[in-house]
């Protein structure tokens, strides 16, 4: 297996250079030359794996056996052993329809556990083994940070940076990233919002000479390697409900999506043959991603906070490996299309390339109050508590679901992460002892303005501090 840019100017790579690279070269992202497709006998066979062995099978057809196998399986074995629940994303049947498959069972309790607790198992080994100093820097609507910086927190060969957007994430998603007081980890509070800091990180990987003298690594979801990880969840979600009763039902999942990058690995597990019928995205009132489902108009719109924080996000990062695909995996035409919304601002589809898209996605945008209403009516009805992406999720699901079909919601995050949203519901909810402790520690964080050469001189005083 070799990877290649989606604008096609980068040689093709193993899987190690590929995860080290993280941003292409070019400006594009890295996606594989092929997608192996699995078989439905092989589908049936995987049903009795465990998650670590799922997880494996499935890295092993991209790794190229560049890690050898018993190495793989302890980084795994260790990214997982810390999550709480044996299952490490278990499945709830809510109803005969609906099934919500509980992703925040790892230490900073929302999805990005599960793909950055590996990652940061992973960079520590490729540390050690090509005897590398590796600084990773990546921008945060608040989850990643957290998860990125538990992953990676005190070992050797790492230092981690995280831009998380100045009082614009929760309270509890701040406090996971800035109580950590560890030397190799630096939080920068950046003046604007998620947008401006993803903006301020592609720029960086953009300038190869900076990025090679400080050997930087990328572990938001431009790298494969997180699109990979979360992959895995969807198949694992697929075989483990209760299936005996639904041989005669389509298999939907609801997905909660800010950067796209959630939703393309369900994207890419349905190329992989896993028979998904629809994929829903879900978001909030932030509704690039509903607008081009809906309209074919892919155009940032003005930025709204919203009771869903890690989704208040207008420019998607992974829609380009979507694009890639859409355009029938012509880097030509991507970068056409790129240059087109660099210059012009948008991107629009219309006709039967509107048609294909809706062929590939529905979409739908929660309001704030529809966000709430879900998180009260679920609480009501089945005694769930929803987090407020979760809860979008949900609104998603109850505008697309059919009679013939159900419904897997992803909870991207546990409800004790936002307990704003759930304060406005008047549901008081018991925090867990790991949150309750953040309140009382002190934080580390540099407040600063939006602006790329601020931040770099931030960065070379954290990289040469011994």
């Amino acid at each position: 297996m070799k990877y290649i840019s989606t604008r096609g100017q980068v040689e093709p790579k193993g899987f190690i250079d590929t995860v080290l690279m993280g941003l292409a070269d070019d400006g594009g992202l890295m996606v594989p030359e092929h997608i192996p497709v699995i078989a439905p006998e092989t589908l049936n066979e995987w049903k009795s794996l465990s998650y670590v062995d799922l997880f494996l099978t499935i890295f092993s057809y991209y790794t190229n056996d560049e890690i050898p196998a018993e190495d793989l399986k302890d980084l795994a074995t260790r990214s997982y052993a810390n999550f709480r629940h044996p299952e490490v994303t278990p499945v709830t049947k809510i109803d005969e329809s609906l099934y919500i498959m509980e992703l925040f069972h790892g230490p900073t309790f929302a999805f990005k556990d599960v793909a950055l607790q590996f990652m940061g198992e992973f960079y520590s080994y490729v540390s050690k083994k090509q005897n590398e100093i590796i600084h990773i820097l990546g921008a945060t609507s608040g989850d990643t940070g957290a998860a990125a910086i538990q992953g990676v927190r005190g070992k050797e060969g790492i230092k981690i940076c995280i831009l998380h957007p100045h009082e614009k994430v929760s309270r509890v998603q701040e406090l996971q990233m800035t109580t950590v007081d560890d030397q190799n980890v630096l939080n920068l509070s950046v003046k604007g919002n998620f947008d401006d800091c993803q903006k301020i990180i592609k720029e960086l990987f953009g300038d190869l000479n900076f990025k090679k003298e400080y050997h930087l690594r990328a572990i938001n979801s431009i790298n494969f390697l997180r699109i990979l990880a979360q992959t895995v969840y969807y198949f694992y979600a697929y075989l483990h409900i209760d299936q005996g009763q639904h041989q005669l039902k389509k298999i939907n999942f609801s997905v909660p999506s800010g950067n796209f990058g959630n939703i393309f690995s369900g994207f890419l597990a349905q190329k992989m043959g896993l028979p998904i019928n629809k994929l829903i995205i879900a978001t909030n009132e932030n509704n690039i991603l509903e607008r081009f489902v809906q309209t074919g108009e892919y155009k940032p719109g003005d930025f709204r906070s919203t009771h869903s924080p890690s989704m208040d996000i207008q420019v998607a990062s992974n829609f380009e490996r979507y694009l890639y695909y859409f355009v029938g995996e012509d880097a030509t035409k991507v970068s056409e299309y790129m240059n087109v919304l660099k210059s012009e601002g948008q991107i629009m589809m219309t006709g039967e390339d509107l048609a294909k898209v809706q062929s590939d996605f529905a979409a739908y945008g929660a309001s704030n109050q529809e966000c709430l209403d879900t998180i009260l009516k679920y609480k009501g009805n089945h005694d769930y508590l929803l987090d407020p992406h979760t809860a979008c999720g949900i609104t998603a699901y109850e505008k697309y679901q059919g009679d013939d079909e159900i419904c897997i919601t992803l909870a991207t995050a546990h409800p004790a992460k936002f307990d704003e949203a759930i304060i406005l519901c008047e549901i008081e909810q018991e925090f867990p002892d790991e949150i309750k402790a953040l309140f009382s520690q002190p934080q580390h964080q540099e407040v600063v303005e939006h602006d790329t050469a601020e931040i770099v001189r931030q960065l070379e005083a954290f990289y040469t501090l011994a």
